[in-house]
């Protein structure tokens, strides 16, 4: 634990030492706040609650979330400095671990910062605080899986903008899985239980059962399945590689 946590600091630090991690929480903040007061009619709906906010995570993450995981890996590989990573005392699990964590945190800061939204919809009415808190968790826990795929897909490329680019491609599979564009033409094709299956591997429905309110185990197993098989395949392709 001692070595993730070194691993975790340091990445987290390196965030924070370049005016990239300030742009892109700018940029995420704005386009959360602009999304939500034009695109989702946020004063129009009536409604004291934060729908017209988190409905939108889920395609921001299809972006930023790439863009924060492309570098985890294929500029270690680039630099070179993922040889001097795997010869210091530190298992390539917990380098893993620890990497994805940084991210995570970063993403957790960036989430954090759009509190004056919940201030505003406080102000405005009488909001059900459990389930703005419950949504702002599964928010999280998305961009967690957002950010284990990515990473995966760091870890077999040296290029960040062919890892952003695939890394977006995955996690835009995984949006979409669930909407009828993808199983229409399935249908009469394969069984019922295979379209189930496709279906059951929608962000979208995940994330939307959660900030219904609605705690779902089966959403929460799911995802945190998505973090712990990107950890673990991450894992494995570096290992991979050292052999």
């Amino acid at each position: 634990m001692r070595n993730v946590l070194a691993v975790t600091k340091r990445e987290l630090g390196a965030y924070f030492t370049t005016p990239l991690a300030y742009v892109f929480i700018v940029v995420f903040l704005a386009l959360a706040g602009a999304l939500t007061f034009y695109a989702g009619g946020f004063f129009e709906r009536g409604q004291a609650d934060l729908q017209a906010f988190f409905v939108f995570h889920p395609w921001l993450y299809l972006f930023f979330a790439p863009a924060i995981a492309m570098r985890l890996w294929a500029e270690e590989k680039r630099t070179g400095t993922i040889e001097l990573l795997m010869t210091l005392p530190v298992r390539t699990a917990e380098a893993v671990i620890g990497k994805f964590l940084a991210a995570w945190l970063f993403v957790g800061v960036a989430l954090a910062l759009t509190f004056p939204m919940w201030l505003t919809v406080g102000y405005l009415g009488e909001p059900d605080n459990g389930v703005i808190l419950l949504s702002y968790l599964g928010s999280w826990l998305l961009a967690g899986a957002f950010l284990a795929i990515g990473a995966t897909v760091s870890a077999l490329t040296r290029n960040q903008v062919i890892a952003f680019v695939l890394g977006a491609a995955v996690c835009f599979l995984f949006l979409m899985s669930g909407v009828d564009l993808v199983l229409a033409p399935l249908r009469g094709l394969v069984p019922p239980v295979v379209l189930e299956l496709v279906a059951s591997f929608s962000f979208l429905h995940h994330f939307g059962e959660i900030t219904k309110g609605v705690v779902s185990l089966a959403s929460l197993v799911f995802l945190f399945a998505v973090i712990g098989v990107g950890l673990l395949v991450n894992t494995l392709v570096l290992e991979l590689e050292k052999a």
